[in-house]
């Protein structure tokens, strides 16, 4: 259990002077593969994580949120619900927005106290943002009394908040996984339907994820531009979306260079997710492990999306780890984790690798998560 319930409970006592009504909790995720892939309505594969963000809420007599974030300072948002929230403002926008438009449902009864406390590292491409929304999202329907709430509906709210008031033009992925997610089972989610389907993996296979120690930042426009570059190869070929491009088939010279080197991630990258969901089936680590490294190359050299340091800790991981396993890197890009499985019987070597007596090596930052076994 992530140490952010008790850390939230005990923050919010001292914040306040009193006990919480209840503790919501939401995960952070790392996607396994199938990156850049969600906005083009394609299948991806990631997993919820033990780390994530908890929301101490109590009840209180009028109709005013007050909010305090822990992990920042301790700053304060105190908003009415039917505000409208501002726009690129960090935390202020995210949790202000789920509130607006969950406010809009009638889903957001009277004023509470809460208090936000997260254990999951910043910047690391780990979903801290949809991990904050969906955990916002739970506290206010718990205390509204609405604890059967769709989590699909609640994913797509905290999609519209990161579009509207965030700025950033995301898909549905990490909404869906941080919501509807288990523990310790990867999700296979096709991002036009919907639907999905829970992957158990093995338990002799370790999924480990690494701090690159490059600090991720989209809202910069890259991860925008990435989909403009996408959704205008679409409209290029003419298909709804790069989902419908038939790999065997596909003529990509009706395309401008940089769109055709977009379309070629986002159509190899579908079939690779859908190939490696079949691998940890067939429980075939080797076949799994080839996977990663080329969904890597593929995000380094056709969606240019990578980092030189990345890519140099992605190549050193893949030396130690050998062929029973892989590793890329993961999440939107331009910095942030690294995703590795290797036999769990490896998993202790692995890490020994990375950090050795306490002092990460390659630049490695300094949280390394045991996501599975």
């Amino acid at each position: 259990m992530s140490g952010a319930i008790e850390t939230a409970r005990t923050r919010f006592e001292r914040s306040f002077g009193a006990s919480p009504d209840g503790v919501a909790f939401a995960p952070g995720r790392v996607n396994l593969i199938g990156d850049h892939v969600d906005y083009n309505d394609g299948l991806v594969l990631p997993m919820p994580l033990a780390l994530g963000t908890a929301v101490a809420w109590k009840r209180r007599e009028d109709e005013l949120l007050d909010v305090r974030a822990s992990d920042y300072g301790d700053e304060v948002s105190r908003f009415h619900p039917g505000e409208e929230p501002p726009v690129q403002d960090g935390w202020h926008s995210l949790v202000h927005g789920m509130a607006q438009l969950l406010h809009e449902e009638g889903l957001v009864g009277g004023g509470l106290d809460l208090l936000i406390a997260g254990d999951l590292p910043r910047g690391s491409g780990l979903s801290s943002s949809a991990s904050l929304c969906i955990a916002i999202g739970r506290a206010l329907l718990e205390a509204a009394g609405a604890m059967g709430y769709s989590p699909t509906r609640l994913a797509q709210i905290a999609q519209q908040v990161e579009h509207r008031f965030a700025g950033v033009a995301c898909g549905i992925m990490d909404q869906m996984v941080v919501a509807a997610g288990k523990e310790g089972k990867a999700m296979l989610l096709d991002c036009r339907s919907l639907e999905w389907r829970q992957v158990g993996l093995p338990k002799d296979w370790s999924v480990i994820v690494v701090q690159s120690g490059v600090t991720r930042e989209l809202v910069d426009g890259a991860y925008n531009s990435r989909r403009t570059d996408c959704e205008a190869a679409a409209e290029a070929l003419g298909v709804a979306s790069l989902r419908d491009v038939d790999p065997a088939g596909v003529d990509y010279s009706a395309l401008g260079e940089t769109q055709a080197l977009r379309a070629r991630h986002v159509v190899s990258e579908i079939e690779r997710t859908r190939q490696a969901a079949a691998a940890i089936d067939d429980r075939d680590l080797e076949r799994l492990g080839s996977l990663l490294r080329d969904a890597h190359a593929s995000m380094r050299d056709l969606f240019e999306a990578s980092h030189p340091q990345v890519d140099a800790q992605v190549d050193w991981l893949n030396e130690i780890i050998g062929a029973q396993g892989g590793a890329r890197m993961t999440g939107g890009g331009f910095g942030g984790s690294i995703v590795l499985f290797c036999e769990a019987s490896e998993a202790d070597r692995v890490v020994g690798e990375i950090d050795r007596d306490g002092k990460p090596l390659h630049g490695f930052g300094e949280v390394t998560i045991r996501a599975h076994n």
